[in-house]
Order: structure tokens, then C-alpha cells, then sequence
């Protein structure tokens, strides 16, 4: 399509969009008494308008049953309310309703999944992430490694963009897999990475690692809602993710994991366990010896924490109805269409550039912009004119349009409002 930069272009799209009607579904913040243009969908999802119903619900069922409300009486009996969320989960990762449980926060998981699939020995022990990836995930690799006693700089291998380069090239992260060869341990890598926006070949990459005979994770945080996986089909080993960016589920909310079926009822898996992933039929026999329970389910440690989750089955229950599948569709548009009119002002001027990839194939609903001077400046002008955007140290402001609740016309005021303050520096 050939975008236009004008404000009745952009409605004649939203006019056009099959999705239009997703985004009175949202509570949309608002500054200064008007709607913010609110692109930090990767960072908070909003607030669906159920929400507040769902939470409503579980907590007139705890004032009515008490205890009870574990049972019958209550109308989403708590005692399986895990379940209630794995089929929407499923079809959002592309896995089986076995292979995915909605449970604690991505960085627990990320500790807990280690605990089962990076098993360094002496010759094989090396992990491959990316260079700059989310803290929590490299404070992750730093006390995991140091935990199995060994050195973290002899045995993390970050990857860096070549010189000049922004982004990872897949071919240099497979001649990594190569080099490592047989000492490599683990891949595990980020589906979206934060900072750029970068979305990795999942399927190719885990492909490459498990040929070497490596395990394959993914930090699905900036990925999960955001674009298609079909996790089974990959043949990725285990993943993660948290609920409140694009999920919607809340500030802080629960994660959840992906664990191959291959694994299911491998008993012998090393992992740290707790009450709620022993086998359901003997839970409440109380005994002494651990059965996991089979599947991803075999990985909780606690009973659900129902009041959080009824949100997370509130923002759920609208991708079920929606479809990952025309959400990508949109968000191709719509980050497009942001590319489109954040080049045309950068200009030959160099005042800023997109890091994000140029390959739509290559990235989510998320652009970064590299500053190249004024930066904050920037930021802090977008901010009070009540574009609520996302500013990360050096020089990066992050804008993440979300298809469920932007639209083409919120994209167009972004750029309109940027022209403006870059007039003025």
C-alpha cells in the first residue's frame, strides 16, 4: 500500500479496519482531560473493560462461599482455575493445552526452567543469549551459571550485532551454534527483544540448536500476543512469558510456560517442585513423594492466584475472539504505516533512525527510535502533549502500536506531534 501522510488518510484506514470496534473493549488512559495516544503496549497492556467484572465475580464468590468457592458452588471453581485459561494460551504459543500453564512471574520461571534444562556437565556447559537482553534475564544467566559453580565469563556467550549494525543476523546466531559446538548447553534467547524490537527465526534457530544437541528456550515476554508462534511445531524445549503487555492482564500479572510435550511424563526431569504440581488424584492425600502431575501442569509450585487470573481470563477471552492471526494482520499495517511517516520526518537531517528491523517479517508492533541528539528532549515534548511513549536509556524511544486498541489516527498525531517539536530544536 502506498501510505499517505494526512489525517483523512488515516481515518479513511481506520474507517476500513475489520478491527476498528476492539478498541472501545479498553479503558484508554487519558492526560491533560483528553485520550493519551498510548503506545506502551509493551511495557502495560490497557485494561480491558471486563476486567473489572471477572475480579468482581471471584471476589462475590469468596464473600458468598468462603472456602467452598474452591468447589461447586463458586461459578469458575478455583480448584482448576488453571485450566480454565490453557486453551486460549495454547492457541496463542500454537501448542497444546498440555503443553502450556498460566503460573507465578516470567523471571521465576525462567529460574525454575533452567533448574530442568540446563544440565552443564564438564564438557558441555556453554549458554547462548544475546548480548543486552532484558535485565532480569541477564541477572538470570549470572546466578544460574555461578550456582553450577561455574564462571559466567567463560560460559555465556552473548551475541552482539556486528559493527554498525543494530540487530542480530540469523545467520551469525547459527555460526554461534556452530562455534560452540559441542560445549554448548542451552540457547535461549529472547522471542522480541526489548530494546530493538527484533523478533528472531524461533523455529530456525531452535532447529540449528537442538542439532547440536543443545536445549532451546525462549523469553517470550515482548513476543507472546504480540506475533504467531506455533511453539509444538518448532520443537522448542520450553518457554515463558509474562501477561500484562500485550496479554492486557493486569500490572505485574502471572506469567506462564510452554514445556514440549515430548517431556510430559518424563518423571526423571530434574525440577524444583511444590504442592500444586503433584498429581491432581493425590494432592490432598498429603504424602511424602513427588509425582508431577503431567505436562507443563508438573511445573507449578502453588495453588493459583484466582483474583489476578480472573483478569488474565478477562484480556484472554478477547483474543479468543479476535484471532492472533488478524491481529498480525493489522499490526503489519499499522507499525507500517508509523515506519512510514517516522522516516519521512527523520529525513535527510539524521536526527534520529528505526533500529527495529525494516523486514516486517522481522519485528512486532514495536518501533525504536534512535535519537541521535535531544532525545529526552523529544520524549518529555511527546509526553506532555499526552503521548504516552517509552524512553530507554541511551537514546531510545520505544512505541509499540498495538492493533487491539490503536489506531491509524492515533499513529498519525503521534508523527504530527514529533514534526512539531522537531521544529523547534
Amino acid at each position: 500500500m502506498n501510505f499517505e501522510n494526512s489525517l483523512s488518510f488515516a481515518k479513511t484506514l481506520d474507517e476500513q479496519d475489520p478491527l476498528k470496534s476492539c478498541r472501545d473493549l479498553f479503558h484508554i488512559p487519558k492526560v491533560n482531560g483528553k485520550e493519551a495516544f498510548y503506545f506502551t503496549g509493551n511495557s502495560l497492556g490497557l485494561q480491558p473493560k471486563t476486567a473489572r467484572s471477572f475480579v468482581e465475580q471471584e471476589m462475590k464468590d469468596w464473600e458468598m462461599y468462603g472456602v467452598e468457592g474452591h468447589f461447586k458452588d463458586s461459578k469458575r471453581p478455583w480448584m482448576h482455575y488453571h485450566k480454565f485459561l490453557k486453551d486460549s494460551l495454547a492457541k496463542i504459543v500454537g501448542a497444546k493445552p498440555i503443553e502450556v500453564v498460566s503460573m507465578n512471574q516470567l523471571t521465576v520461571n525462567l529460574h525454575l526452567l533452567m533448574v530442568s534444562f540446563y544440565r552443564p556437565s564438564k564438557d558441555r556447559f556453554k549458554v547462548i543469549a544475546e548480548a543486552g537482553a532484558f535485565p532480569s534475564d541477564q541477572y538470570m544467566f549470572e546466578t544460574q551459571i555461578k550456582h553450577h559453580g561455574l564462571n559466567p565469563d567463560e560460559t555465556l556467550v552473548e551475541l552482539k550485532p556486528r559493527s554498525g549494525e543494530h540487530n542480530l543476523r540469523t545467520e551469525d546466531i547459527l555460526s554461534a551454534i556452530d562455534d560452540a559446538g559441542d560445549e554448548l548447553a542451552l540457547v535461549l534467547l529472547s522471542g522480541v527483544q526489548y530494546y530493538t524490537g527484533q523478533l528472531f527465526d524461533i523455529e530456525k534457530i531452535t532447529k540449528k540448536g537442538q542439532e547440536a544437541g543443545a536445549k532451546v528456550g525462549w523469553d517470550l515476554a515482548h513476543a507472546m500476543g504480540n506475533v504467531p508462534l506455533s511453539l509444538h511445531e518448532w520443537g522448542v524445549d520450553f518457554a515463558t512469558w509474562c501477561s500484562y503487555k500485550y496479554l492486557n492482564s493486569g500490572p505485574g500479572n502471572v506469567s506462564g510456560i510452554f514445556v514440549h510435550e515430548r517431556y510430559a511424563n518424563d518423571a526423571t526431569l530434574p525440577r524444583f517442585a511444590g504442592w500444586w504440581g503433584q498429581e491432581e488424584s493425590t494432592r490432598f492425600e498429603m504424602t511424602k513423594g513427588f509425582i508431577p502431575m503431567s505436562g507443563a501442569d508438573g511445573w507449578q509450585l502453588s495453588n493459583v492466584n484466582v483474583l489476578s487470573s480472573a483478569a488474565h481470563l478477562a484480556a484472554l477471552e478477547i483474543f479468543d475472539k479476535v484471532g492472533i492471526k488478524a491481529l498480525r494482520e493489522k499490526s503489519l499495517m499499522l507499525t507500517g504505516y508509523m515506519e512510514f511517516l517516522v522516516n519521512e520526518l527523520s529525513g535527510n537531517d539524521n536526527i534520529f533512525e528505526v533500529i527495529t528491523p525494516k523486514d516486517p517479517a522481522s519485528r512486532g508492533c514495536q518501533l525504536s527510535i534512535f535519537c541521535h541528539k535531544n532525545g529526552k528532549m523529544l520524549f518529555d515534548a511527546l509526553s506532555a502533549e499526552g503521548v504516552i511513549s517509552d524512553w530507554r536509556e541511551p537514546n531510545v524511544i520505544r512505541v509499540a502500536p498495538v492493533p487491539l486498541y490503536n489506531s491509524f489516527e492515533d499513529v498519525y498525531h503521534f508523527a504530527r506531534i514529533l514534526r512539531q517539536h522537531i521544529e523547534k530544536i
